[in-house]
């Protein structure tokens, strides 16, 4: 999905670019979980399997009452949906945590270092994994991050939650149900990100943009474009930021990860930038756009020009000097 950015079509339009390109998110569709997966009930190991494969998880939680609409459960409890999902992420991951320890055993017996640590960062997770936490909720240092991430546990993604409403009917957040109160508190308590969406309705809109899009949003009862929030939402939560080319050529938004050097962030335009970076020229995007033109903003000293430290921010326009 292209992440909505009004930022890079102003400068597209600025540069009179051929061509505009933005970054994207890749969400993929897993069949929903049901209580049991995690010892294979439905296809639960399957689906498991796919999970460990992603950056961060977006459960969809229903928030509507239909009788037309079949619940899993037979009744709509957004507060135990997400309960029963998450409770079969930390069963894999206890299983997986489990199989790890008995596997390390031998070389903690014999003192190695390395085993005796990994013990002590299991024996952490195991701990929260028993109480029914989740793994992402631990505090850990960098060290035992690293063990953290070889595991590749499910319960320590990023989680946020999309809740689905319907246009028109019973959605718990419109009707005031103690239900949507109870979901609220817990989303809080737990400190989770959530958007709201309505799935039928953008599923409809797809394949339309602009002003079009908005009408039919309009006409089917729909608000705010909540794929847009979800997007922006999923881009955010897997700490993500966007800095930018711009030329007669092409306006482009490229996507990395927060708090990357110059030489790190050039290497989504190619491999090679990292090794043979040798400066970048800088502007913020609203500079640029402040000044009317580049070589304005080179004169009013907008445009800095930076080395291998430097740390890109969101919304950088940067051009690489190898």
């Amino acid at each position: 999905m292209p992440v909505p950015d009004n930022r890079l079509w102003k400068l597209s339009a600025f540069s009179h670019s051929k061509k505009t390109v933005p970054a994207v998110v890749e969400f993929v569709d897993i069949a929903g979980l049901v209580k049991g997966a995690s010892l294979g009930e439905g296809l639960g190991n399957k689906f498991l399997q796919n999970i460990r494969e992603v950056d961060a998880i977006v459960e969809v939680v229903r928030i509507f009452d239909d009788d037309k609409v079949i619940h899993v459960h037979n009744q709509v409890d957004p507060v135990s949906d997400i309960e029963v999902i998450n409770l079969e992420l930390v069963l894999a991951d206890q299983e997986t945590v489990t199989k790890r320890l008995g596997n390390i055993q031998k070389d903690v017996k014999s003192g190695k270092k390395e085993a005796i640590f990994e013990e002590s960062v299991l024996k952490k997770v195991d701990t929260v994994l028993q109480a029914g936490g989740m793994a992402n909720t631990l505090s850990l240092d960098e060290n035992e991050l690293v063990v953290l991430k070889s595991l590749h546990l499910l319960s320590a993604k990023p989680i946020m939650y999309a809740l689905n409403k319907k246009a028109g009917g019973k959605n718990l957040d419109e009707i005031g149900d103690e239900r949507y109160t109870k979901l609220l508190e817990f989303l809080k308590q737990n400190n989770f990100q959530h958007v709201i969406v309505d799935a039928k309705i953008e599923d409809e809109l797809k394949e339309m943009e602009g002003e079009e899009k908005e009408m039919f949003r309009t006409e089917l009862g729909g608000t705010d474009d909540g794929i847009d929030h979800l997007i922006k939402a999923g881009y955010s939560l897997l700490n993500l930021i966007t800095y930018f080319t711009t030329g007669e050529d092409e306006s482009r938004a490229w996507t990395i990860l927060k708090g990357s050097t110059a030489p790190v962030a050039g290497m989504a335009i190619h491999t090679d930038f990292k090794d043979k970076f040798i400066r970048a020229e800088v502007v913020h995007w609203d500079e640029l756009l402040n000044a009317g033109s580049y070589g304005t903003a080179r004169e009013k000293g907008l445009v800095r020009t930076e080395g291998k430290e430097y740390v890109v921010k969101d919304g950088d326009v940067v051009e690489f000097k190898i």
